[in-house]
């Protein structure tokens, strides 16, 4: 799922920012928007997919 999201990234054409802060901004949009109504697994899928977007990206903490 990074992978998509690295990709994704790089190809959009409207950032303002780093292709980086691009494909973080639309995973977190994507995630506040489902909000609760988000089933448990898919929450943990997509916050495991913003851990492995800073790997993707060699910002690891």
């Amino acid at each position: 799922m990074a992978r998509s999201f690295e990709k994704i990234g790089y190809k959009s054409r409207r950032r303002k920012g780093t292709p980086y802060q691009s494909a973080m901004s639309m995973l977190n949009f994507y995630i506040n928007r489902a909000g609760k109504n988000l089933p448990e697994k898919q929450q943990h899928v997509l916050e495991h997919a913003k851990e492995e977007l800073r790997k993707v990206f060699g910002r690891e903490e």
